[in-house]
């Protein structure tokens, strides 16, 4: 299915609510995940005004219907980033994330000073585990149940690449 990476706007309010808005989303992300049109505005004029981090939203036929960024770290993580995404559940098992993961993670390599991108995805959540496979990543760590979520405690799953290992983006 065809879609493009693009810059949010203001104008995304009602699309990115409209989408996100769903128990089966909501799950798999942290407690800091958007979760009321005032989050989402101001997620939204938080990412159309930095330069710090790539935050693009994931357009299909005009409209926001998910998210991808890439946040770098600070202090002795300097070297490090850390990539987020989620897609409306009308376009999961198409492909999109784990071909939007490949290029964000090429334009992160070439805009930041980083060796290392990084996601942790929940234990249950395995289409993040697959698209993040398919994309090159590879599991560095499994933490066990260190993470509280839905009234349990889950396992939370590191996964890596590395900037040497870029070729594994285009397998």
């Amino acid at each position: 299915m065809k879609f493009s990476l693009r810059q949010w706007t203001l104008n995304d309010l009602d699309s990115v609510a409209k989408h996100s808005n769903n128990p089966k989303i909501i799950q798999n992300m942290s407690d800091g995940f958007p979760s009321s049109i005032e989050k989402w505005k101001a997620f939204l004029e938080f990412v159309t005004n930095t330069n710090e981090i790539l935050y693009f939203a994931i357009d299909i036929n005009g409209e926001a219907v998910g998210s991808i960024g890439i946040s770098p770290q600070k202090d002795y993580m300097q070297k490090n980033a850390e990539l987020g995404y989620w897609l409306s559940e009308e376009y999961w098992g198409k492909g999109i994330i784990t071909q939007a993961i490949r290029e964000i993670v090429m334009l992160a390599f070439k805009k930041f000073d980083i060796v290392r991108i990084y996601a942790t995805p929940f234990e249950k959540n395995y289409a993040s585990h697959r698209a993040l496979e398919k994309a090159g990543f590879k599991v560095e760590a499994r933490f066990s149940k260190i993470v509280f979520k839905n009234g349990e405690m889950l396992d939370e799953l590191v996964y890596a690449i590395r900037k040497e290992n870029i070729k594994d983006l285009c397998k």
